[in-house]
């Protein structure tokens, strides 16, 4: 795709990446100089300075917190990711007033995540509702697990990581869906949030269902 003059879209205006950082191979935590509000869940459209159809993001960083970060993977025939992720501080991307209703609260939760679907639940944390939370984190290979240690500080036993493709003694060995079949006891008076892979949405959130979680308990957010 060739640069041109044409702005991206109305609603988008320029800000300066502050930092961007390779966190494992292929994904990128880009954060540039929070100069708006937000709640922790909701996404923001981005885009560059030439005409690219811009992308939601959820954001990846604490309310309070100087920048404002995204998580992302490059996708190779994604019409944004592969510029994204060459960008450097300095550099001026296009981005959107924070928008969604992904947003958490107080009362206990498990917060299931696949993939980069963690970063919602990363800026909640950060924002101060990880108390009573358990957050379940599904991802093919070990070094896809954002943050682990950190949340494994503050979780402790309520963070469990699902790896599929690699094994070791801190994981469980398979997908969310598998460990969420293999529990005795799902608790049906809480809130389930679920972020991630569209198919893993889906099956989850039947799951629940059939263990008698009510549909209106299930929050989901779906990354495309």
């Amino acid at each position: 795709m060739k640069k041109n003059d044409k702005p991206a879209i109305n609603d988008l205006f320029p800000v300066v990446i502050s930092s961007m950082t390779e966190v494992t191979p292929g994904a990128f935590l880009l954060s540039f100089r929070r100069d708006m509000t937000f709640l922790a869940g909701q996404v923001i459209k981005i885009s560059l300075p030439w005409e690219i159809s811009p992308r939601m993001y959820s954001i990846c960083s604490g309310e309070n917190d100087q920048d404002i970060s995204i998580l992302f993977n490059v996708k190779a025939d994604g019409s944004l990711t592969p510029y994204l992720s060459k960008c450097k501080p300095g550099d001026t991307i296009l981005v959107s007033n924070p928008i969604g209703s992904f947003l958490s609260d107080r009362q206990p939760a498990w917060w299931i995540a696949t993939g980069t679907g963690i970063a919602p639940y990363y800026s909640m944390y950060r924002s101060g509702l990880g108390e009573n939370k358990t957050i379940i984190h599904g991802a093919r290979f070990l070094n896809q697990f954002y943050f682990d240690k950190e949340l494994q500080t503050y979780f402790g036993e309520r963070y469990i990581r699902c790896c599929s493709y690699e094994n070791s003694p801190e994981t469980f060995p398979g997908r969310v869906t598998d460990y969420l079949k293999q529990l005795e006891v799902i608790p049906t008076g809480y809130k389930y949030y679920l972020c991630g892979n569209g198919m893993m949405v889906v099956e989850v959130r039947d799951l629940l269902i059939s263990r008698g979680v009510p549909f209106s308990s299930i929050i989901s957010e779906i990354y495309f």
